[in-house]
């Protein structure tokens, strides 16, 4: 079976200063994200282990700690590739006039956003996120890794709003690191993805 792997990032460590630093980059990206990648593997070990015992009394942690880990490869997988240097602005086309449509302007929506990142307690993240069974898109909170929505929702743009995304450089200022991101927001890959996901078909959907 083939194990889940580290992603390298596409662009150098130093390539996103002054908003987010090389020694940030560095710890988040190849020790935090690293650590859920070992997490989701050997958690897999451990399920693949209990299922040849036949001992299933350790599933529902198993289950938990798999959640946890997988979903926070996920979302830091999505979160490197939301970044790029020399980015930021404002989407354009269908990504733009669909902000409008739901958020009512592009100001309103990263007001939003902002606040759902700012506001997240304890460890979270914030999305912009495309709700398939309702066609719209949605800004949810999303606590440690797992969303305060439900299932459907495919996530475009997330910002991390764990301490470990941002303590090194900014301290306890979340806010001026949710700003300073915005200056390298990769809206060529969210647009991108906002395409792929408005194809999703859910049983159901009308």
């Amino acid at each position: 079976m083939k194990p889940y792997v580290l992603p390298e990032l596409d662009y150098d460590l130093d390539a996103l200063e002054p908003h987010y630093s090389r020694q940030t980059l560095e710890l988040h990206h190849g020790k935090h994200h690293a650590a859920y990648v070992k997490g989701v593997n050997d958690t897999l070990d451990q399920l693949a282990a209990a299922r040849a015992s036949g001992d299933m009394s350790s599933l529902v942690g198993l289950e938990k700690t798999l959640a946890f880990n997988l979903s926070g490869h996920v979302l830091h997988s999505l979160f490197w590739k939301n970044l790029a240097p020399r980015a930021g602005g404002q989407p354009a086309g269908e990504l733009a006039a669909a902000i409008d449509e739901f958020f009512g302007s592009f100001d309103a929506f990263r007001a939003q956003l902002t606040a759902a990142v700012t506001s997240v307690q304890g460890s979270g993240w914030g999305a912009l996120s495309w709700e398939p069974l309702g066609k719209r898109l949605y800004i949810e909170q999303i606590y440690d890794h797992q969303g305060n929505i439900g299932q459907s929702g495919v996530p475009l743009l997330v910002i991390d709003a764990w301490e470990h995304a941002y303590y090194l450089q900014y301290q306890n200022r979340r806010p001026d690191y949710v700003a300073a991101l915005w200056n390298i927001v990769n809206w060529d890959d969210i647009a991108d993805r906002f395409g792929r996901a408005r194809d999703l078909v859910l049983i159901g959907a009308d």
